[in-house]
């Protein structure tokens, strides 16, 4: 599942089509994409996985889920869920979730919550996290209310770099080390933005998708974990399983 930077980057190639006119719609979707046919894009945005074309009085919505993709100016020999045809190209998605947004979208989200937005409020995350005391932090980390745009890469790697156990519960960990969560969870984002547009980001994997711990050289345990049964990697060696305040 595409993480919140790589939306980011989507945004980042799309942007020729700004203030771009929609010539032709096509796709398998179910919505009316005819609605689209003739309107002209007012902003290109994105709030944590969701990429938003927005419209003057509707936007847009498209979730690339699991197995979703893209292409620009360029087709696949599946159908698209749509294609959207401009004067300057082509934007193509597939395999993806569309939905119609009404009116603002300023009003129907919270940028706030978006760790890759320069409106993000770690105190905000932080307010909300002290509200679920018993949720494990593999769990809360991908809780998009939260942290709209972290992924199991983010994930892992967080948790890694601060050394919390992801059976953690959030109501457990010291004050200190919960504001190190907020803040990695951002610092990291970046840093994946970044290392996925240098196509090097799988060499700046520490525990994700590895065998070893990189600080101790044990083997990394790797198990489905949370109420979101996502798959973790962490070293119980390295990694802090802070207990419940007794």
């Amino acid at each position: 599942m595409p993480e919140g930077p790589s939306i980011v980057i989507l945004r980042e190639e799309a942007a020729k089509f700004r203030g771009r006119t929609v010539r032709e719609v096509s796709g398998n979707s179910k919505l009316d994409l005819e609605r689209m046919r003739g309107r002209k894009i007012v902003a290109l945005r994105s709030w944590g996985k969701h990429f938003l074309i927005e419209f003057r009085g509707f936007s847009l919505r498209v979730h690339l889920l699991l197995f979703g993709s893209y292409l620009i100016d360029a087709e696949k020999e599946a159908a698209p869920r749509v294609s959207l045809r401009f004067d300057n190209g082509t934007l193509n998605f597939y395999a993806c979730s569309l939905k119609y947004i009404e009116g603002p979208l300023d009003e129907a989200y919270d940028w706030r919550g978006d760790v890759m937005a320069p409106e993000w409020d770690p105190k905000l995350a932080r307010a909300k996290l002290k509200k679920q005391p018993d949720a494990l932090v593999c769990d809360a980390l991908l809780d998009q209310d939260v942290f709209a745009g972290v992924g199991n890469i983010i994930k892992n790697e967080v948790l890694f770099r601060i050394r919390v156990h992801p059976a953690s519960k959030v109501g457990a960990l010291p004050p200190r080390t919960l504001g190190r969560m907020i803040e990695d969870a951002r610092a990291y984002s970046f840093q994946f933005l970044e290392w996925k547009k240098q196509y090097v980001l799988r060499q700046h994997w520490l525990v994700h998708n590895k065998s070893l711990c990189p600080n101790c050289g044990g083997k990394l345990a790797r198990q489905h974990m949370g109420v979101r049964n996502r798959r973790t990697f962490f070293c119980v060696r390295c990694q802090v399983l802070y207990p419940p305040p007794a």
